[in-house]
């Protein structure tokens, strides 16, 4: 493992991508590592990862992570939880990474809009804006639909606006009313 000491989860994040890139497992950066490639960095104390992954592949990835040498906490969603399932990496230096296995609503399409950067030499691939935006505003906290504009004022150029607006609808009206006020302030 790459970590050192506590502070370094993208040093975790890339070698669970590792584990998951070896395993074909369709995967994008999603939460303050992606608003970061996006353009804004904000601190963080873990890394958030969006998985194409039922909650049995998610226990078969928990036992490889295990044999990996991370610590694996495997949890899994009841009916209203909008994170059917998530897998909780971390290691001796208290960093952390949380792959969550899918989420309700979700565009399946979004691993495809995702996009890859490069970070200490590995690929990464990063959610891409519109999808960020949407995910945001259906978390729907103060400090989420900061990073939902922040994403949003730093596009390199025009997003569209109909495909932000259909995958937000995805997650359900509040997201929708959410997304309509991040448009207004911005």
């Amino acid at each position: 493992m790459r970590a050192q000491r506590a502070g370094q989860s993208a040093l975790l994040l890339l070698d669970a991508a590792e584990v998951l890139v070896r395993e074909r497992v369709e995967y994008v950066v999603i939460g303050a590592f992606a608003l970061a490639a996006l353009g804004k960095v904000r601190g963080t104390t873990d890394a958030d990862v969006l998985l194409s992954a039922t909650h049995k592949r998610l226990m078969t990835l928990r036992d490889l992570f295990e044999a990996a040498g991370f610590n694996v906490t495997l949890r899994q969603g009841d009916a209203e939880d909008p994170i059917p399932s998530l897998l909780i990496l971390s290691d001796e230096h208290a960093n952390q990474v949380e792959l969550l296995g899918g989420l309700k609503g979700l565009d399946l399409q979004v691993f495809q809009r995702g996009f890859d950067i490069s970070f200490h030499e590995q690929p990464l691939r990063i959610v891409g804006r519109e999808d960020f935006i949407a995910m945001k505003c259906f978390a729907g906290g103060p400090q989420d639909l900061l990073d939902a504009i922040a994403a949003y004022q730093l596009a390199p150029g025009p997003l569209d606006l109909d495909l932000l607006r259909m995958i937000t609808r995805r997650f359900g009206r509040d997201a929708a009313d959410k997304l309509e006020q991040v448009l207004a302030s911005v």
